[in-house]
């Protein structure tokens, strides 16, 4: 596929970077502008477009910039590896068991 087009809530938007491919965020609350702006920042997306600003005309450039940008496909794959060798739970069950651990002494 050549990106993700979603709301930008943070498991979508955490499900679309893992799966590597570049992210386009159309905010509809704050939190959701958040990580449009991080994507944007992480260089795997454009800056987050208003719900109100979007028009089919718009989405179709935002998607033809998307594919057109090799550096920010790159980037994309670089992150969505990372993200997939990161086991996030399996952290989280190691903190968790240390945080339980420490309050047991």
């Amino acid at each position: 596929m050549q990106a993700v087009v979603h709301h930008g809530g943070a498991g979508t938007t955490a499900a679309s970077l893992r799966a590597g491919v570049p992210t386009i965020i159309v905010p509809h609350v704050d939190d959701q502008q958040f990580w449009g702006e991080r994507v944007a920042k992480l260089g795997v997306g454009p800056k987050p477009v208003a719900r109100r600003h979007l028009s089919a005309h718009k989405l179709a450039e935002l998607l033809n910039a998307v594919g057109r940008n090799q550096d920010m496909q790159r980037r994309a794959q670089e992150v969505g590896a990372a993200l997939r060798k990161e086991n996030g739970v399996g952290q989280a069950v190691k903190a968790i068991q240390a945080c339980v651990a420490s309050k047991k002494k």
